[in-house]
């Protein structure tokens, strides 16, 4: 019962979180405050009611439009707001699951709250940065950075936790655990930015130009500090492909081949499709790496 009560409740705030991430995505490439003023409507200036501040049934009974002058609002706001509440209930509902928690070991509970926290605020940061690089292809130093630095905390955290569980535990004291997750950590980090630093580099050396900027350098930074460095290879694998069939998609658009030629030089969020392979590496990682250990023979 409390781990149903647990995931409504982390839901629910899921949802009132996504409605402020709402707000951030609105405002910050725009250099406006998340502040003042109070929520209103983009078009008219409107400041919206409290009724029409209720995250997803709001614009549900507003059918997606302003009250007064009936601009769409558009559905990205319904979509941040449900993406959110799902992903928060559904990291209480993995982390909280009974065959983690024996009665022999309470420090387990400790080990599920911080992995509950730890996955809600990686799911929020990667929704914002998703939809930012989607929206603006911008991928802001005011989040990566932060990000980057709170996944070593969580690393050192759970490095940690995991010395104080004596069934599981190989490594020692708690001192030697935190020192051994601290440097696998920072390994991880540096390895994922320099990926996409070589990356970049070839790119540059065969076209002469740009083609990765450096926010993708720390979102894969970030990815590696959270997930670790097979996780964010997991997502930037994923992030690939999925960036290869918007390509090819992209491509199949009659309009898109009247204008082959500048086709070629348009401009993909790979920031977005690294986003939603780190959110799957997160959720289904474990499993996907150890099938495709056994499918390759390790």
């Amino acid at each position: 019962m409390m781990r149903i009560l647990g995931t409504i409740f982390a839901g629910l705030l899921g949802l009132a979180f996504g409605s402020f991430l709402n707000v951030c995505l609105s405002r910050w490439p725009e250099g406006e405050s998340i502040v003042q003023p109070r929520s209103h409507c983009r078009q008219c200036s409107r400041t919206l009611t409290w009724w029409e501040n209720i995250p997803l049934f709001s614009w549900l009974a507003l059918r997606g439009r302003c009250r007064t002058c009936r601009t769409w609002i558009g559905w990205r706001y319904p979509l941040v707001e449900l993406a959110i509440g799902v992903l928060w209930a559904s990291s209480v509902w993995r982390a909280f699951s009974p065959s983690l928690l024996p009665d022999s070991l309470p420090v387990w509970l400790y080990v599920a709250l911080a992995s509950a926290v730890a996955n809600s605020i990686l799911y929020w940061i990667l929704v914002a940065l998703a939809i930012l690089d989607a929206e603006n292809l911008w991928l802001p130093d005011l989040v990566t950075i932060p990000g980057i630095a709170l996944g070593f905390f969580f690393a050192l955290l759970r490095g940690t936790l995991s010395a104080a569980m004596p069934l599981i535990n190989k490594m020692g004291s708690m001192k030697y655990a935190a020192k051994l997750a601290a440097i696998t950590s920072i390994e991880a980090i540096l390895a994922a930015a320099a990926l996409i630093l070589l990356i970049r580099w070839l790119y540059w050396l065969i076209r002469r130009r740009e083609g990765i900027g450096l926010g993708d350098a720390k979102l894969m930074a970030l990815l590696a500090a959270w997930l670790g460095l097979p996780g964010a290879l997991l997502a930037f694998g994923l992030g690939v492909v999925l960036g290869a069939v918007v390509a090819l998609a992209l491509l199949a658009v009659p309009s898109a081949q009247r204008t082959t030629g500048t086709w070629a030089l348009q401009k993909l969020p790979l920031g977005t499709f690294l986003c939603i392979g780190g959110i799957v590496s997160s959720l289904w990682g474990a499993p996907i790496i150890a099938a495709y250990l056994r499918w390759s023979g390790f």
